[in-house]
């Protein structure tokens, strides 16, 4: 009898261990076939290495925390946003840049994003070269043209497009390196700040339509972060370098409300696709409101750069960065650490509060 009890719980233990890993492997697999990513220098991870251009961060101290591989274009001390959500996603390894990635590797999604990139073409061209959101959106055809050749056909491409995660982020450039840099650019005396939104979500809603028409099905579309609270805008036009900027505020909010809108529009208009919106204005402003709720210590000051606010430049090569990394929420003059970015793409991908993500977040979306 007594042989019987220790089979029996023998039994029961490997029947736990079995349905343990099997539970275990459902909940950390691949959600997704695919990851496509547009967008600016907040998630480029390399496209503008080989570019003739001012915006690129392929040296250190940039990658300083990245592991194994230090710099890698990524400006940041390590992740990305959207490197925590691939991770969130299931995906093995990190979604790689379109400027390197050959063969089959397309099939899990590419990085177009490009630094200094903007939703209108001339944004950015004081800093060089970079690939603007229509440049992005050519490379993607360019891509969905050599999946039709690895998959066989254009309605076997189709059905497997439907089922990859779409995110854009865009249009901090065009305020930052555009609309609010008058010594090069006659936008602001142009247009108003709602005039200017219209005609950055008029821009944005022709690119949405072309990612459609070749296969794209589920869209993330990412607003802008308070650019006005960044080191660079605190250095420059804050007069206590704290108070962010309002009028800079005030411009990105009028474009994060068109954008939301753009959602139900789409949503509202193509029954067999989804839309949805990341709140990064109102997730940046709970954390810069709560910092120590987040462990962070300095959220208007860069851990590296130069002189007030560290907000003058990027990180200088070969620059010694702050130490307590993790207590910093910006690495740079604009651009967030990784600690922040986990933050941020841990409530992009699961929603912490009913205002994060609209309608849903993106671990619904993979869902659907």
């Amino acid at each position: 009898m007594e042989g019987f009890v220790v089979n029996k719980w023998k039994w029961w233990w490997v029947v736990y261990c079995v349905v343990f890993l099997f539970l275990h492997e459902a909940t950390s697999a691949q959600q997704v076939p695919c990851y496509f990513i547009f967008g600016d220098s907040l998630v480029d991870n390399g496209n503008n290495n080989q570019l003739s251009s001012l915006a690129r961060a392929d040296y250190l101290p940039y990658g300083i925390d990245f592991v194994p591989r230090g710099p890698t274009g990524r400006f940041s001390n390590g992740k990305t946003t959207v490197d925590i959500i691939s991770q969130l996603l299931g995906f093995n390894g990190y979604i790689p840049p379109y400027a390197t990635a050959r063969g089959r590797a397309i099939l899990g999604g590419l990085n177009y994003a490009s630094a200094a990139a903007g939703i209108r073409e001339e944004t950015g061209q004081q800093l060089g070269g970079r690939v603007s959101f229509s440049g992005q959106v050519r490379n993607y055809q360019n891509t969905v043209s050599q999946m039709v050749n690895l998959l066989g056909d254009r309605n076997a491409t189709a059905n497997y497009l439907s089922k990859c995660i779409f995110s854009i982020g865009l249009g901090s450039n065009d305020y930052l390196n555009n609309y609010f840099m008058p010594l090069f650019y006659s936008s602001s005396r142009q247009y108003t700040p709602e005039q200017w939104a219209n005609i950055l979500i008029q821009q944005y809603t022709q690119q949405l339509r072309i990612l459609y028409n070749n296969g794209a099905r589920k869209f993330v579309l990412i607003g802008l972060g308070p650019i006005g609270c960044s080191p660079s805008e605190l250095a420059q036009n804050s007069p206590d370098g704290r108070t962010c900027v309002q009028r800079i505020n005030s411009a990105n909010q009028i474009f994060n409300n068109k954008l939301r809108s753009l959602v139900d529009q789409f949503n509202g208009n193509t029954s067999n696709a989804r839309f949805i919106y990341i709140n990064v204005y109102g997730i940046s402003q709970d954390i810069i409101s709560n910092p120590a709720r987040y462990g962070f210590r300095v959220t208007n000051a860069g851990c590296c750069g130069v002189g007030r606010n560290n907000g003058q430049v990027t990180c200088l090569p070969a620059q010694t960065p702050c130490p307590n990394r993790n207590e910093y929420l910006f690495w740079d003059a604009f651009h967030p650490t990784e600690a922040a970015n986990t933050i941020l793409g841990r409530r992009s991908y699961r929603a912490q509060s009913a205002s994060d993500a609209y309608p849903i977040d993106i671990r619904r979306l993979a869902q659907l």
